[in-house]
């Protein structure tokens, strides 16, 4: 398998529009927000759901 590289914008808007359209589905657990990323979206690689899951609960615990 090939490793491709993400695209940062593609992440953080990804992450935003998770954020925004399922506020309460999130906390300041990685754990818990992978798992929601990985049932909300149809992302198909695993790095790239960690990255947003990483990114939406970096948000979630600055805010």
């Amino acid at each position: 398998m090939i490793d491709m590289p993400v695209d940062p914008n593609d992440v953080m808007g990804i992450g935003d529009r998770l954020l925004k359209q399922h506020p309460d589905t999130f906390t300041d657990e990685f754990k818990q927000n992978k798992d929601a990323v990985q049932k909300l979206t149809e992302v198909g690689f695993v790095h790239l759901q960690n990255r947003i899951a990483g990114y939406i609960t970096r948000q979630v615990q600055s805010s």
